[in-house]
C-alpha cells in the first residue's frame, strides 16, 4: 500500500496564466454598485472580523480575488446551495466544485489555498507539543481537517514518550461509509517512527460520530497489536460534522 506524505495538503490545479481574463463590462470598469458592495463588505470584515459577516459574504470575499471583474454574489449562492456551508465549500473535492456553473481554475485555486491555510494553522497548534495538555487544540485540528469531508479518511497521530505529537499521517481514504484500515500497517509505522503511543482519528461523513461495530472491532485489533509491542493506544476520535466522539471518554477503550 503506498503511503501518502505526512501533512498532505490539497493538490492545486494548474492555472494557465495565458488564459483570457473575464471580460469587463462596457466602459472597461465594474458597475459602481459592484465596486461599492465590495468596498463595504471588505470594510465590514476589517472592522468586525469574521463574526460580522455570514457564510455567503465570507465566500464572496474569497471569490473577489479569483474573479475580480464580475459580480460573485450569484456564484457564492450557488456554491452554498450545492455544498451547504462555507467549510463544506472549501473542503469539496475539485471535480465536484468544477460541476458548479462559474467555477473555473482560478476559483478552485483560491478555495484550496484557504483550505490549506486553515489546515496549516490548526496543525501548527498541535505539532511537537504535548498532546495531553493541548487536547482541545488536537480536537480543533481534527475537526478542521476532517469534519467536512464527503468520504471517510483515517489518520494516525504518533506520539513520543513524552506524549509529544511527532507525526500526523493519513493511512487510508475510503467511501462515504467505509475506509480500509490495516492494524499491522499502523503498528509497523509506529515502530518506524519510534513512537510510544497512538491516537486514531477518522471522520463520519454522515455527521454522526457514533462508532459502528466495524469501528469498534478495528480499534480493538489495533489496540491489541500495539499493546504486544508496548505501544499505547491513547484514544480513537471519530469526527462528526458538529462534534467529536472519544472512545476513551465514551468507555470503548
Amino acid at each position: 500500500m503506498s503511503r501518502p506524505d505526512a501533512f498532505s495538503e490539497p493538490r492545486l490545479p494548474f492555472i494557465d496564466a495565458a488564459a483570457p481574463a473575464d471580460p469587463l463590462p462596457a466602459g472597461g470598469r465594474l458597475p459602481s454598485y459592484i465596486r461599492d458592495h465590495r468596498k463595504r463588505l471588505r470594510n465590514r470584515f476589517m472592522e468586525g472580523g469574521a463574526a460580522a459577516i455570514p457564510d455567503y459574504e465570507m465566500l464572496e470575499l474569497v471569490l473577489f480575488r479569483a474573479i475580480p471583474r464580475q459580480d460573485v454574489k450569484p456564484l457564492a449562492r450557488r456554491l452554498l446551495d450545492r455544498f451547504g456551508d462555507f467549510n463544506r465549500v472549501l473542503s469539496a473535492p475539485v471535480p465536484r466544485l468544477q460541476e458548479v456553473e462559474g467555477v473555473g481554475d482560478a476559483v478552485v485555486q483560491e478555495l484550496k489555498i484557504i483550505e490549506a491555510a486553515a489546515h496549516r494553522l490548526a496543525r501548527a497548534r498541535v505539532m511537537e507539543r504535548p498532546v495531553i495538555s493541548g487536547w482541545d487544540a488536537v480536537l480543533d485540528y481534527c475537526h478542521t481537517t476532517m469534519a467536512h469531508r464527503e468520504t471517510e479518511q483515517f489518520r494516525v497521530l504518533y506520539l513520543d514518550r513524552k506524549n509529544v505529537l511527532i507525526a500526523d499521517e493519513e493511512q487510508a481514504r475510503g467511501t462515504v461509509d467505509h475506509v480500509p484500515v490495516y492494524p499491522r500497517e499502523v503498528v509497523k509505522r509506529a515502530l518506524e517512527l519510534n513512537a510510544s503511543a497512538l491516537i486514531l482519528v477518522h471522520n463520519h461523513p454522515s455527521g454522526d460520530p457514533t462508532p459502528s461495530d466495524a469501528d469498534i472491532t478495528m480499534t480493538s485489533q489495533i489496540s491489541h497489536a500495539a499493546e504486544a509491542l508496548n505501544i499505547a493506544l491513547h484514544d480513537h476520535i471519530i469526527v462528526g460534522k458538529s462534534r467529536e466522539l472519544s472512545f476513551r471518554s465514551a468507555g470503548y477503550l
